[in-house]
């Protein structure tokens, strides 16, 4: 073999390590610290104290410690110093996955799932903005969807689980067992990834310099965001609770399943999508068809509708954020997780503000299949900013 081929075969395998090891971080990051507990609610609401109310509230504080996450990641510029928060997320996503066995105290749940929701934050804001950046500096495409199929794959993985042992395993061994399994993902997660250099520089020389957009562009951008994130948060939240309150067996389980298997390809096909319409088009195309999936079991409490719309939902709500970020990172290469901050803050205020406002509406005779309509009408909303950015976008002769 010639040097020249074992060097890309060389680059190849290494290319293909950071991404298994940027897709492991998001099962467990997001896929089983996160979302393990959408399809694991009801099982603890029937096997505990916790009420609607309750579980509404823990989602808030998870999202609560996801904002906090956000926000440390839009503070900072060191590359180093957001590895290692990268790796202390990993450390917490375990402890708190495998701890949440321990006691069905509301303050100890909410507070792991708080710490979860640091290291959501970190997953998503820190691991990607370091995937991108390798990515970017090794001359490979500034995309990430593989990377985000991470997310489908974990909400499949813990779905399954779920839904395969319920009938042997109570909410305690659930959570134990998810939490071996995400100390085994941990580790490609942790030794895959190479720690990043400081310098600005990829690997010929080819200096890497950022193009910010707009203070008009950046406002529409960050408020459609924070809009599609009420949007995303009810449904990825109480879609579970939701359906099984509307038919007999585990047909919510299932249904989690069902997003999850759609949010894994989702991405990877988006990309494609995206270079021929470009990502401005791409993204208004993904908020017409998310709002779709959300308005959907609203209308109609049909089985195979829920269905249906799980995997529409699962397909564009992790689209929405591949792509996002991905814009993010082509404005400021040299430091993605920044202005991916900024734009998260309004996504993720979103996120932990509307569990709270749907508990508030249990609490006074409604129910989670009411927060599909807040969530529907923010989606219309954002999906008209969403066209006003692409026009922006247009007039301002930026990238499609």
């Amino acid at each position: 073999m010639i040097p020249q081929q074992a060097k890309v075969i060389q680059s190849d395998a290494e290319r293909l390590k950071v991404l298994v090891a940027g897709i492991c971080s998001l099962v467990l990051m997001l896929g089983i610290a996160r979302f393990a507990y959408t399809p694991l609610m009801p099982l603890m609401q029937a096997q505990t104290w916790l009420g609607l109310e309750e579980g509404a509230w823990l989602a808030s504080l998870n999202y609560l410690g996801y904002f906090s996450g956000v926000i440390l990641a839009s503070l900072l510029n060191d590359l180093r110093t957001k590895d290692t928060l990268y790796r202390i997320g990993l450390l917490l996503a375990v402890s708190t996955t495998a701890g949440s066995a321990l006691s069905d105290n509301f303050w100890w749940l909410g507070g792991l799932r708080y710490l979860a929701g640091l290291s959501s934050a970190a997953g998503l804001m820190l691991g990607s903005g370091l995937v991108l950046n390798w990515l970017m500096r090794h001359h490979y495409r500034s995309e990430l969807g593989v990377h985000f199929a991470g997310v489908g794959i974990g909400i499949a993985l813990s779905s399954l689980m779920i839904e395969m042992l319920t009938p042997t395993l109570d909410w305690r061994g659930h959570w134990l067992l998810l939490g071996g399994i995400g100390l085994v993902l941990a580790i490609p997660a942790w030794f895959w990834l190479p720690r990043p250099v400081k310098a600005h520089l990829q690997p010929p020389g080819r200096l890497l310099s950022d193009s910010p957009p707009t203070r008009h562009y950046l406002l529409v951008f960050c408020a459609a965001y924070a809009l599609a994130g009420v949007g995303y948060v009810v449904s990825a939240t109480f879609i579970v609770a939701i359906i099984d309150a509307e038919s007999v067996g585990n047909a919510g389980t299932r249904a989690f399943l069902v997003l999850g298997l759609a949010a894994a390809p989702a991405c990877l096909i988006l990309d494609r999508v995206a270079r021929v319409l470009g990502d401005h088009r791409t993204l208004l195309l993904t908020c017409v068809l998310h709002t779709f999936s959300i308005l959907t079991p609203y209308i109609s409490n049909a089985l195979w509708l829920a269905y249906l719309s799980a995997a529409l939902f699962g397909a564009t709500f992790i689209g929405i954020v591949s792509l996002v970020l991905t814009m993010a990172g082509k404005h400021h290469p040299t430091k993605p997780a920044k202005m991916m901050g900024k734009l998260t803050i309004g996504y993720a205020v979103a996120q932990m503000l509307a569990p709270a406002i749907v508990g508030e509406i249990t609490r006074h005779g409604g129910s989670y299949r009411d927060g599909l309509l807040l969530a529907g009408l923010c989606m219309v909303v954002a999906t008209g900013l969403a066209e006003w950015l692409r026009r922006l976008a247009r007039d301002q002769k930026m990238y499609r």
